[in-house]
């Protein structure tokens, strides 16, 4: 992995956060809270809509996947170790949220199948006033793909 990637940003991109793309998250993660699916419900709780779950930025996007661009490259496998979130508030029905992505870390770490490179992301999505609304932060484990052999040949 080129140590020089750290600091590269992506574009940024804004996402516009809908009550049906909440509702579908919050449907296939098993959520059952009406905040997540009701207007009324979110209200009543104190919010100015429907609220994300917290792991909802998962499906929010920078302008460019720094994933692809950096880290992926013939040959090699990539895997999402750990992610982390954390929130200045809710995010809600109606924010139209900037995302951009940054590389903060290179390393290589000892694993027991050897030497492996592991890739810092930081997501970060602001409001339309500029403020912060949440930061995510995500480990990627790049790893050469196993060699295929003959016998990994099927006719």
């Amino acid at each position: 992995m080129d140590r020089n990637a750290i600091g590269r940003e992506s574009k940024p991109a804004i996402n516009e956060v809908e009550k049906g793309s909440i509702r579908k998250f919050a449907e296939a993660i098993g959520e059952t809270n009406p905040i997540y699916f009701e207007e009324a419900a979110a209200r009543a709780a104190g919010y100015r809509s429907v609220v994300a779950p917290p792991t909802f930025p998962t499906t929010l996007r920078a302008g460019s996947d720094l994933r692809e661009g950096l880290l992926l490259s013939p040959g090699k496998h990539l895997l999402q170790a750990e992610q982390s979130f954390e929130y200045a508030r809710p995010i809600v029905a109606g924010d139209k949220l900037t995302v951009r992505s940054k590389v903060v870390e290179v390393s290589q770490r000892q694993t027991p199948s050897g030497l492996t490179d592991v890739v810092v992301i930081e997501d970060e999505g602001r409001d339309e006033t500029q403020d912060v609304v949440y930061r995510s932060r995500q480990l990627w484990v790049v790893r050469m793909a196993p060699k295929a052999t003959p016998g990994d040949l099927h006719e």
